[in-house]
């Protein structure tokens, strides 16, 4: 134990905290912490991104898809500045992430070095905690309130500065036992007093949101709503957290819903809001549930005090782990069932998720059709942004617990290296990546790190040669005036073969579910490219119908 330098004991401190993966592009800041990796063969991986934003992305995703802190690492100032988009995205989906940066020698600070920052005024306003360790002897105890920090409360990402100098001293510093979650539980009187609620609401809703979910905590939630019968939504791009094929799921709410569940929530008397944060996205703006003060009773149930009472004033706020409350809500006794309004929301969300064929060379109707019925329950689906997300949100039957990796920031990019993650996560696991051409763009090199690994997610792009999104809300507010929103083709399935990995192009329906399943058999990484055609904006939207 002794003599071990910063990089040493650092690596030491993650692998006792449990991390398997680093996620990352290599920088000469951190040199000494990558040739300690380099004695962790078979302990710690670090994946090696093709640019930091992906790597930070493969960090988040990774995160969600499996309840632990992901982690990135990252060289100073470029690199921190690229990854800061996946820190963003961690922080608005509450999503615990630790950045660890190659930081310039601390004789150096305050002279504008080489790719200087200081990562305190940088990172402040996004991150829990930001903090620069100068003396390797406290690297463990850094690290371990990094851990804590990042899992406590509302979940969240952490940053630590690491300079060169820092990582290449050495010290005889011992090592720490892991830090350890504290995580709170609901007191019997507000559980009896929910109970209550309960039984006098004549049109209660459970809206499961947040992170670090657990099976237990996941199958509570399950035993719930049965045992009363009572319909259950999911929030803004949480449609891993309850499987979509369940008889009293009733859809996702807020942005990317559809008006059945998001009138089914408008009209509640009781929500009861399980790790859900209520934000913009989930609430559609704060029309679905008003802010500050709700129409309906509201159960709002976090794990962090300072966002109880921030939004939304709660008849009964509940600071509680949600895998903790979920448990103690399925001991609830059921004394009245809900059964009533659960089956008509249900047939409500059955008959939105059918469409007529839609106009184009390929009918994306029968494409989704193709994939509930082709793909696995196991299967992980990630989006990024933008309107051709909305056919896997919405029209996808999403079946796996942590099965849909998305950023809740809205931020482009996050499907591509969110599908390399999720195979990471889940090697023998089906992942599917579906996304427009522009989104797949913002981060599609990390195809290559797929490659490199071996790994083997089918990207699925819908091209329709423009920024979807913006477009729609351009026709829409100054109709035929097109600026900025239109995109150069590119021959995608060319670009996977560049890559080393799969491709194909499906111009016609008929082509598409023989080039899927080429795609899930090939044995590697495959592209198919979609093009559904300049008029194709999302489900029954089109350029042509806006404004009608």
């Amino acid at each position: 134990m002794m003599g071990r330098t910063g990089g040493q004991i650092l690596i030491k401190a993650l692998e006792i905290n449990g991390v398997k993966e680093i996620f990352g592009v290599p920088g000469e800041s951190y040199l000494a912490a990558l040739d300690a990796l380099y004695d962790t063969a078979g302990t710690i991986r670090y994946v090696t991104a093709r640019q930091e934003g992906g790597a930070a992305f493969m960090a988040a995703a990774y995160s969600d898809a499996t309840g632990a802190p992901g982690i990135c690492f990252v060289t100073r100032g470029p690199g921190v500045s690229n990854a800061m988009i996946g820190v963003h995205t961690a922080q608005q989906g509450s999503t615990p992430l630790i950045l660890l940066i190659g930081q310039i020698p601390s004789g150096h600070r305050d002279r504008e070095a080489f790719q200087e920052m200081d990562y305190r005024r940088t990172l402040g306003s996004i991150v829990k905690w930001v903090a620069e360790i100068d003396d390797p002897t406290r690297i463990p105890e850094y690290v371990n309130r990094a851990f804590h920090v990042a899992t406590s409360g509302r979940p969240g990402p952490v940053a630590l500065a690491l300079p060169e100098n820092m990582l290449f001293a050495t010290s005889d510093a011992g090592d720490l036992p892991p830090a350890k979650p504290t995580p709170a539980c609901p007191s019997p009187e507000d559980l009896k007093t929910l109970g209550t609620m309960l039984e006098n609401a004549e049109r209660p809703l459970l809206l499961l949101g947040g992170t670090c979910w657990t099976k237990a905590g996941h199958q509570a939630a399950i035993d719930f709503v049965e045992n009363h019968d009572i319909p259950v939504a999911v929030g803004f791009r949480r449609q891993g957290l309850f499987a979509h094929d369940h008889p009293n799921f009733i859809g996702n709410i807020g942005f990317g819903g559809m008006q059945g569940p998001n009138d089914y929530a408008k009209n509640s008397d009781l929500i009861i809001a399980l790790g859900a944060r209520l934000n913009d996205g989930t609430t559609l703006k704060f029309s679905l549930i008003k802010s500050p003060v709700p129409q309906c009773k509201l159960v709002h149930i976090l794990p962090g005090a300072e966002e109880l009472g921030r939004l939304y004033q709660a008849e009964l706020p509940i600071l509680a782990d949600p895998n903790l409350a979920a448990l103690a809500l399925a001991q609830l006794p059921a004394t009245r069932q809900h059964s009533t309004v659960r089956q008509i929301a249900r047939k409500a969300y059955e008959k939105m998720r059918t469409l007529p064929p839609q106009d184009g060379p390929v009918d994306m109707t029968e494409v989704m059709a193709i994939l509930n019925t082709r793909l696995s329950r196991d299967t992980t689906m990630t989006t990024g942004a933008g309107n051709a997300a909305d056919w896997p949100n919405i029209h996808y039957d999403y079946r796996r617990f942590l099965g849909a990796l998305a950023p809740i920031s809205g931020a482009m990019g996050m499907g591509v290296p969110a599908a390399v993650a999720a195979k990471i996560a889940h090697p023998q696991s089906p992942s599917v990546y579906i996304g427009g051409d522009g989104d797949f763009l913002m981060n599609g090199q990390e195809v290559a790190t797929a490659v490199k690994y071996n790994l083997d997610p089918v990207f699925i792009i819908i091209d329709n040669g423009m920024y979807g999104t913006i477009r729609g809300n351009q026709e829409a507010k100054y109709p035929g005036r097109v600026s900025g929103t239109t995109l150069s083709e590119v021959d995608f399935a060319t670009v996977a073969k560049g890559y080393g990995a799969h491709g194909e192009r499906v111009e016609n329906t008929r082509e598409f579910a023989p080039t899927l399943e080429r795609a899930l058999t090939c044995g590697r990484a495959a592209i198919i490219h979609i093009i559904v055609g300049p008029e194709h904006l999302g489900p029954n939207l089109t350029v042509s119908k806006i404004g009608q």
